[in-house]
């Protein structure tokens, strides 16, 4: 069985991240999508809103299960028996990041990280741009999936 760990703090989840999400099925027998949880870290959203936002979109796609973790993302991988972590990226800042922690991980675990490149309409979207964007009492809908809907 294919099984993909797709970790991120997801606060919140956009539209890229639902694009590799979806592109992602096809490839995988099963993706958990794991919302990794940083006590020093200050979040706009709660770990539950983020869980629901999540599973709300893809409440249709039996393919995937929404759970969140602390820790490193090879030790989740290893309790989920997950053979592959999937990520997106966006540039090439992104994929140098992402490079080092792959590279570390297969390192440490032997656990493989697939890579897809994010559609060139969603390319220029991030969770923080998401979050100025609501900040300032802008316009977001067009930046994530329906289900993250807030009150301005």
């Amino acid at each position: 069985m294919r099984k993909a760990i797709f970790p991120g703090s997801f606060d919140p989840i956009t539209l890229g991240h639902e694009d590799i999400i979806k592109r992602g099925v096809p490839l995988f027998d099963e993706i958990v999508i794991a919302i990794g949880v940083n006590a020093e870290k200050k979040y706009m959203f709660s770990l539950e809103e983020r869980k629901r936002f999540i599973e709300e979109t893809f409440k249709d796609e039996p393919k995937i299960s929404v759970i969140t973790y602390e820790g490193l993302t090879i030790d989740l991988a290893k309790k989920e028996k997950a053979n592959f972590i999937l990520r997106g990226l966006r540039n090439p800042a992104d994929f140098e990041f992402e490079k080092a922690i792959a590279h570390t991980n297969r390192k440490l675990s032997k656990i493989e990280t697939v890579f897809l490149l994010t559609a060139a309409k969603t390319s220029f979207i991030s969770s923080s741009i998401v979050r100025d964007v609501l900040r300032n009492g802008g316009e977001y809908e067009m930046l994530v999936p329906d289900a993250v809907r807030v009150t301005k």
